[in-house]
């Protein structure tokens, strides 16, 4: 699946969760890019025989060991351009549906470690919302995640999807 633009960028379609607690925690995956370490919510790119909500049960599946989990609403878009260091991709828009769970749990990807590395994952980490919103000197994506997070705390899940911003 690619995303036809009429300025000719190619933009790589990917899918996120939003792994989130009653207590606000959430789930957060760290890659390591040659130019700064990224805090993001799970998952990856859809291939082309696949639609959005398949290929975040691959993602979750291979990432953290989740499977069948449903899948809430889509609820933010996020569009980064930004080349990807192979040159495949001149960016990314990630659609990011919440999807509640009952508690944190150990993540346990079904994919190995060396594969996780290869495209970048180090950790597989929980994050609290406080942990989030006080943290110094850390780039999480969406750059916001902190506000994005309270702001569907306390409001809930918006009508229709919101631009995130990078």
């Amino acid at each position: 699946m690619r995303t036809a633009r009429p300025d000719g960028l190619r933009i790589r379609p990917a899918v996120r969760a939003i792994l989130l607690t009653p207590e606000a925690d959430v789930l957060l995956v760290r890659f390591e890019f040659p130019t700064r370490t990224v805090w993001a919510l799970p998952g990856g790119g859809v291939e082309p025989h696949e639609d959005h909500e398949a290929a975040l049960h691959r993602e979750l599946a291979e990432e953290v060991g989740l499977h069948g989990v449903e899948l809430g609403p889509h609820i933010w878009d996020r569009e980064h351009i930004i080349p990807f260091v192979d040159g495949r991709w001149d960016g990314q828009l990630d659609r990011f549906y919440l999807t509640p769970v009952a508690g944190r749990f150990e993540p346990r990807p079904t994919i190995g470690w060396d594969e996780l590395r290869a495209e970048r994952l180090h950790e597989i980490r929980w994050w609290s919302l406080a942990e989030i919103e006080t943290a110094r000197d850390t780039w999480f994506a969406p750059q916001r995640l902190g506000e994005l997070l309270r702001a569907l705390v306390v409001n809930g899940p918006p009508a229709d999807p919101i631009q995130t911003g990078v």
